[in-house]
């Protein structure tokens, strides 16, 4: 077997690892090992990754009627455009992402609640 799939059959196991038995898992524990799988596959950029995994820990499941959570859609165009240069190959940067998140998630309640 190759080094380089070895590598990432630990990585894959170490971070499913950590993800069994977590039943509410906070933005971070989304976030990060979705990252760091993501990084992993070759051609992925640290940007394409950091904005598929906003996606994916903060709409985790796509709205199936047109009906949607403008909140949740309003987070993720603020995060899109502020917090994925925050990761980078080397460092997904889980606290400053979930910070830069958190503040547009408040960003976000203020103008939805303001007459």
């Amino acid at each position: 077997m190759e080094r380089g799939s070895v590598r990432r059959l630990v990585m894959v196991g170490l971070v499913l690892g950590m993800l069994v038995g977590q039943s509410t898992a906070s933005f971070m524990e989304c976030y990060t090992p979705c990252f760091i799988l993501c990084v992993i596959v070759p051609n992925h950029t640290a940007f394409s990754c950091a904005l598929e995994c906003l996606k994916n820990c903060i709409i985790p499941n796509p709205p199936s009627t047109i009906h949607t959570d403008t909140h949740s859609f309003c987070k993720l165009g603020c995060a899109s455009s502020l917090c994925t240069n925050l990761s980078t190959k080397q460092n997904p940067g889980g606290e400053k992402v979930e910070s830069c998140v958190g503040s547009c998630s408040e960003m976000c309640t203020k103008n939805y609640l303001s007459p």
